[in-house]
C-alpha cells in the first residue's frame, strides 16, 4: 500500500496535520533536542508556554528547563535553544522540558494527528526511516518556520527532503545544505547583534544526517514526551 505524504507550514498546517506527524523545526528547537538526546537525556517534555515549563519543573517532573522566546533563553531557563549550549551541557540521564515559539508549539498543536515526530536535517535520514519502517497510510510534514507565523527556507527545505526520502529518492544532502544557507534565516547566526544565536549553531543544524535515531513523541498523563527512536545508519 503506497504512503500519501502531505507537506504542510506554520501552526495552521500543525493544526490540519493528520495520521503521522513530522514537525519541523531546524533552527532551532529540534536540533537542540537532537544534540540533547546525543548527549544522553533520558526524555524531553515538549510545552507550547514558558509558565508551564517552568511549573513542571518545579514540581519536580523535569530536572530543567530549555528553549527560547524571541530567539532568547527565557528568565528562569537553564538553558537556550541552543544546540552548541547542549552539545557541553551536563545533562546525561537528565529530563528535559523544552518550550519555544515554533517548534513545541507546531507539537502542541498537532491534536488530530494519530502519532509524532519531530524532525530538523540531523536526524532527517532516521525519522523518515522510523517512518518507513512503520509504514502508515498518511504523513503530514510540517515545517513550522519563524515563530510558526512565517515560512522559513530551512524548514520548508528539510520538509520537502525528508518527503523524497520516504518517497525512495536519494537528494543530495550539500544542495539542501547550500539552499538552506542562502536562506534569510541564516543570515541571524553571523549577525554581532544577535548573541544568542551562536554561529555554532547553523554549522551543528546544518551537519545532516548526522545523528542516527528519529525523535517520537508521545502522550503520557496529559504531557508531550519526546524519546529517541534508533534506526540503522546508512554506510
Amino acid at each position: 500500500m503506497s504512503m500519501e505524504i502531505l507537506v504542510d507550514s506554520l501552526l495552521s498546517g500543525a493544526e490540519r496535520a493528520q495520521g503521522t506527524a513530522i514537525i519541523i523545526d531546524v533552527y532551532r528547537a529540534y536540533t537542540t533536542a537532537a544534540v540533547a538526546f546525543s548527549r544522553g537525556v533520558s526524555k524531553i517534555i515538549l510545552v507550547a508556554d514558558v509558565e508551564e515549563a517552568l511549573e513542571l519543573r518545579c514540581k519536580g517532573v523535569a530536572d530543567l528547563c530549555i528553549g527560547e522566546v524571541g530567539g532568547e533563553r527565557p528568565k528562569g531557563f537553564d538553558f537556550g535553544n541552543s544546540p552548541f549550549e547542549i552539545s557541553t551541557a551536563d545533562v546525561k540521564g537528565k529530563t528535559l522540558i523544552q518550550s519555544t515559539r515554533a517548534g513545541t508549539v507546531g507539537a502542541s498543536a498537532a491534536l488530530a494527528a494519530e502519532e509524532i515526530y519531530v524532525a530538523s536535517l540531523v536526524i532527517a535520514e532516521a525519522t523518515a526511516k522510523a517512518i518507513s519502517r512503520r509504514a502508515p497510510k498518511l504523513v503530514t510534514i510540517v515545517a513550522m518556520g519563524a515563530e510558526a507565523v512565517a515560512r522559513t527556507d530551512e524548514d520548508e527545505q528539510c520538509a520537502l527532503y525528508i518527503r523524497n526520502l520516504l518517497q525512495g529518492r536519494r537528494p543530495d544532502p550539500k544542495a539542501v545544505r547550500k539552499l538552506v544557507l542562502a536562506g534569510g534565516e541564516s543570515d541571524k547566526f553571523d549577525d554581532p547583534h544577535s548573541p544568542h544565536h551562536h554561529p555554532m549553531d547553523k554549522d551543528i543544524a546544518l551537519r545532516v544526517n548526522s545523528i542516527p535515531f528519529a525523535i517520537r513523541v508521545t502522550r503520557e498523563n496529559g504531557l508531550l514526551v519526546a524519546r529517541p527512536e534508533r534506526v540503522q545508519a546508512s554506510t
